[in-house]
């Protein structure tokens, strides 16, 4: 019982001693260890507090163990080695990870819907090529606060008056009904310059199931003065008549609606007519019925066209009747790439005159560049009916009696290229080659001695070639811009006239509308004609001299129904003659106001 004691000392004054040990060991970075027999010390290597921690407590295990099995000795006063406790050991345990979830225990039984398979029958394609998308539905738009009417009215420079009247019944699908006004009145610097015209009309078309008849009834009225003399030698007396020329018109057309439908039948009729006078004694009346039919056999297409013209023309010297009679069948042929129209115009001439033709009519298109460039000719002849009214509308200032002879194009034949150059730019480009029995001109019939100065129509008897080239452009760079332009150049080979009185051999025609933003929109012209000739009773001739007159015009919406408008023509203020001794107007600008309603 008292060895117990003892060995417990021991190990109490040894845990003691290894403490104090610990304490100096972190102090110092090496420790020297000495056996208790006197032996020559030691150096020992630092040792992790773990490692050290588990060699003591082996230590005291073995010492505990010994002391067990064999009696002390006496004589002995130390150990034989050195325990050194650095730390007490302390265990750490984590926390445990509590679930803190419950159960879910209600029982529920999950929906499986019923799986139905639909096999498609379709053959596999081993075609790579590109196809064409399918057509996407467009949303649906509202529909647009349409204004069916409006008004226009506006004054300016040269005592220019201008009018415009619209009226429509508006938005129907069947039913299109409605009329115009139309005034225009300007006075030039020089006597009697004056021009005013008059157009008034209404119309209406009914939209079938099957067919659709559309009708119209067109009155124009236009005035002039007989101003124009040679201003390097003034008459002495001249004759400023006044001049008008007065033209009811109207239209009927029955018309089959097209379908989209293999081997279709169409067909379509028209009557119309005119009756026309002037000032003087000048009367002209008109009855045409045209029409045509037309079967269509997949890529394969035969049909048959054909008008029967009647007039009569009658002046203080002359009465005379002017009939024409047209047939034209033909077949056409079209192709992914081609299309041919291949006919025959057969048209007899009666009334004053008897003679009979059969003319080619036939067209070629073929695609050198699909979707760019196609190439085109044509073929073709016909009858040129003269007429009081259309000579009236090209020069007003011709006289009385004029002879009535209708001109032959005996073949007309053309060749070229159109198509597009680049996205929004379209072209043509023609070669052409016209042979012409009986061409008509323009020619001054002055006698100033009497006050006369007015022209007159002569015919060039025999055959007369022209020869040329005509060339067109249209740029659509986007909605907002647009410019065209139209560029001729002509020969002439006259049979018997010396030259081709007062026809230009260069002309140029060209536009634009610009659409700034959707308030603001700005419009111009260009037109340069090349010089022409003319002679004078005697047989002088006469040169005019080439013009380029440049106009414009600018148009502000100040709101949904307001407008206002304004328009400069003849900017570079040319004093050109488009008739000998006729000077056109200068420069003159007017504006005004529109209503929509």
């Amino acid at each position: 019982m008292r060895l117990g004691y003892i060995y417990a000392t021991i190990i109490i004054a040894a845990l003691c001693c290894v403490s104090i040990a610990e304490a100096q060991q972190k102090t110092s970075t090496k420790k020297t260890v000495v056996k208790a027999t006197g032996t020559k010390a030691a150096v020992k290597k630092p040792v992790s507090p773990n490692k050290k921690v588990a060699s003591i407590a082996k230590a005291l295990g073995d010492t505990a163990k010994a002391a067990n099995k064999k009696p002390v000795n006496p004589q002995n006063n130390g150990l034989s080695e050195e325990i050194v406790v650095t730390t007490a050991y302390k265990p750490v345990l984590a926390d445990a990870v509590k679930i803190r979830r419950n159960p879910d225990l209600e029982d529920k039984e999950l929906f499986k819907a019923p799986i139905s398979y639909a096999i498609l029958d379709k053959m596999l394609q081993q075609n790579t090529d590109i196809r064409e998308l399918p057509a996407v539905n467009m949303p649906k738009e509202q529909a647009a606060d349409l204004k069916n009417n409006y008004i226009k009215a506006g004054a300016g420079s040269m005592k220019t008056t201008y009018g415009e009247l619209y009226i429509d019944n508006g938005r129907d699908q069947a039913l299109q009904v409605g009329g115009y006004l139309k005034h225009l009145a300007q006075e030039g610097s020089l006597n009697k310059q004056n021009y005013a015209k008059e157009e008034a009309g209404i119309f209406g078309k009914n939209i079938g199931e099957e067919s659709t008849l559309s009708g119209r009834v067109n009155y124009n009225y236009r005035s002039i003065y007989f101003y124009g003399f040679d201003e390097m030698n003034p008459p002495k007396q001249l004759s400023v008549d006044k001049q008008h020329f007065s033209t009811l018109s109207g239209e009927a057309e029955l018309a089959k609606n097209y379908k989209d439908e293999e081997n279709q039948f169409i067909y379509a009729a028209k009557l119309g007519g005119y009756t026309f006078n002037n000032a003087f004694q000048a009367k002209e009346n008109n009855l045409v019925l045209s029409g045509f039919i037309n079967q269509t056999v997949s890529q394969f297409y035969a049909g048959l066209s054909g008008t029967i013209d009647f007039s009569t023309v009658s002046d203080s010297l002359y009465s005379i009747n002017n009939n024409i009679i047209r047939a034209n069948p033909y077949l056409k042929f079209q192709g992914d790439n081609y299309k041919i129209d291949a006919g025959i115009n057969i048209v007899s001439e009666f009334g004053n005159a008897t003679r009979f033709f059969i003319f080619p009519a036939a067209k070629l298109e073929f695609q050198i560049i699909p979707k760019y460039v196609r190439l085109f000719a044509e073929a073709r002849g016909d009858v040129n009916k003269s007429s009081v009214r259309d000579f009236s509308e090209t020069n007003p200032f011709i006289g009385q009696n004029i002879n009535i002879k209708n001109s032959v194009d005996q073949l007309d034949i053309s060749i070229g290229l159109k198509g597009m150059l680049a996205p929004g730019l379209g072209f043509k480009a023609t070669v052409f080659r016209n042979s012409i029995n009986d061409m008509q001109l323009f020619v001054s019939n002055f006698d100033f001695t009497k006050g006369y100065n007015r022209f007159n129509v002569i015919y060039d008897d025999g055959k007369s070639r022209i020869s040329g080239f005509n060339g067109e452009l249209d740029y659509k760079a986007s909605d907002g811009l647009n410019i065209f332009g139209r560029v001729e150049f002509k020969d002439y080979q006259l049979a018997t006239e010396a030259q081709p009185w007062n026809l230009p051999k260069f002309k140029l025609t060209a536009g634009t509308i610009i659409h700034i933003n959707n308030q603001i929109t700005i419009n111009g012209s260009l037109l340069f004609r090349g010089t022409t000739q003319d002679r004078t009773g005697n047989n002088q001739l006469v040169t005019l001299s080439s013009f380029a007159d440049i106009s414009g015009g600018i148009e502000y919406k100040a709101t949904s129904r307001i407008s206002i408008f304004g328009q400069v023509n003849n900017l570079l203020s040319n004093n050109y003659q488009t008739w000998l001794y006729y000077p056109n107007y200068g420069f003159n600008i007017f504006g005004g106001l529109g209503y929509k309603f």
